[in-house]
């Protein structure tokens, strides 16, 4: 940036530059006064010198914290060309104890859609909590959960191999499903939890346990350690129990979900969940499975209480097809609805979207199972409350629709930032270290 650029207008750091200089100047003629001539003067013409000094001193600490903010802005959006190697930087923050490696941040949800998010916001923060539903009776986890009296494992297991610092053969071993014998479709990624789980005490213990064999960036936490039982009752009165019998019971019945509870209803949150989203600096619902994933969570009574209560900034990411039996026909603010409805209003604010279309080829692949892309109605959002956060985050994986790791931690990072840390003088330095990474992420994505 050359020296001229730094008196045109609106860069908002000549403003600050000024007023440093005339806090400079208060706090200069006060206390000059104050040593040269206070034996002439009585208490009163004291203290107002006294009080000039600290109006100088105030205008002064503005001044600066301002305009440190105003040029990290700059450098921020590229006009200013300030390179550093984050990993240093991030050293010499940690020995200096002048951060915590990251934003704190809290996701909340299940299945694959939760697990896939997280693959990419560890890269920024280690400071990750994944509060995992354990409503699943489906499956791998279906059957263990029957055979061992074990919360079912597959979401978390999911959860801990996105944030563990694995070999690939490692990862790859602990997603094998066995094809055949009675061990037929049963991944050994549960098997291990399993045993892990009969090794301790109780199941948070045990994928606490798992999290620390394959060095796991972060926390990940069951919602609960109690049995549930998800249910859902239709539009047409019909009660659905069984988290995998609600999509085929939708279909049949063809009637969609009234409202989803959970049985008992007063199952306890564990402490360590209210304590990370007390503590967060970022709140994510999703992605996933809107009822049986997203929201049995929110079921948990301290849990939507406690969103209620945080500081947080609050984020919805929207999935980006509807899902067959669950949503069909869902636009993004019937969503948010379904959200205020189960876990109480104003919980999100913001709804990140994906704005990027799809071939008209898959667009009919997905028609055929009565599945479409969600349909984004900003100005029903507007009157709700909620803000959007738009991108293009597609990923084509075996012919099916998922969400972009890396695009979409990218996508999420940069709104923390801009509507959290920014306003956070504590976060300052946290915000110009995440700076430096969304760079070197995206220049290293371009030359994918």
């Amino acid at each position: 940036m050359k020296i001229i650029d730094w008196i045109r207008p609106g860069i908002k750091v000549k403003r600050w530059v000024m007023l440093g200089i005339m806090g400079i100047m208060l706090i200069t003629f006060g206390l000059a006064e104050i040593i040269n001539k206070s034996r002439f003067y009585s208490y009163e013409y004291s203290a107002y010198y006294i009080f000039l000094v600290i109006s100088g001193a105030f205008i002064l600490y503005m001044s600066v914290t301002q305009g440190m903010k105003s040029i990290i802005a700059l450098i921020n959006k590229g006009y200013l060309n300030v390179s550093l190697d984050s990993r240093k930087l991030g050293n010499l923050i940690y020995e200096k104890r002048l951060l915590v490696k990251g934003p704190k941040i809290v996701a909340i949800g299940g299945g694959t859609g939760l697990s896939t998010m997280l693959r990419g916001l560890k890269y920024y923060t280690s400071n990750i909590t994944a509060i995992v539903t354990v409503a699943d009776d489906g499956g791998g986890s279906g059957d263990l959960r029957e055979d061992l009296g074990m919360l079912p494992p597959g979401d978390i297991r999911n959860c801990i191999l996105a944030l563990s610092d694995t070999e690939p053969l490692m990862e790859e071993l602990l997603q094998y499903r066995f094809k055949d014998g009675r061990l037929k479709n049963q991944s050994f990624g549960n098997l291990f939890l399993a045993a892990m789980d009969g090794l301790s005490s109780n199941f948070e213990e045990a994928v606490r346990k798992m999290s620390s064999v394959l060095a796991v960036t972060g926390r990940v936490v069951p919602v609960t350690l109690e049995n549930v039982t998800l249910r859902a009752e239709l539009k047409n009165g019909v009660i659905v129990e069984g988290e995998s019998n609600i999509p085929e019971a939708v279909k049949q019945y063809e009637s969609a979900i009234e409202r989803i509870f959970i049985n008992p209803e007063d199952v306890r949150a564990l402490k360590e969940a209210i304590e990370a989203i007390t503590e967060a600096d970022a709140i994510i619902l999703g992605p996933g499975s809107l009822y049986t994933s997203v929201i049995p969570n929110l079921l948990v009574k301290d849990i939507s209480s406690a969103l209620q209560k945080t500081k947080a900034l609050k984020l919805y990411v929207s999935n980006i097809m509807t899902q067959p039996g669950e949503t069909d026909g869902y636009s993004v603010s019937d969503h948010i609805k379904a959200i205020y409805k189960h876990g109480g209003e104003g919980i999100v604010d913001y709804t990140v979207i994906n704005t990027e279309k799809i071939d008209e080829v898959l667009q009919d692949k997905y028609l055929e199972k009565t599945s479409e892309l969600v349909n984004i109605d900003e100005d029903i959002l507007k009157k709700m409350g909620v803000g959007t956060v738009k991108g293009n985050f597609i990923k084509i994986k075996n012919g099916y629709v998922r969400h972009d790791s890396d695009r979409l931690a990218d996508i999420l990072v940069e709104t923390i930032m801009d509507k959290k840390l920014f306003y956070d003088r504590k976060k300052i330095i946290e915000y110009f270290y995440l700076s430096e990474r969304l760079k070197e992420n995206k220049a290293s994505e371009k030359k994918k």
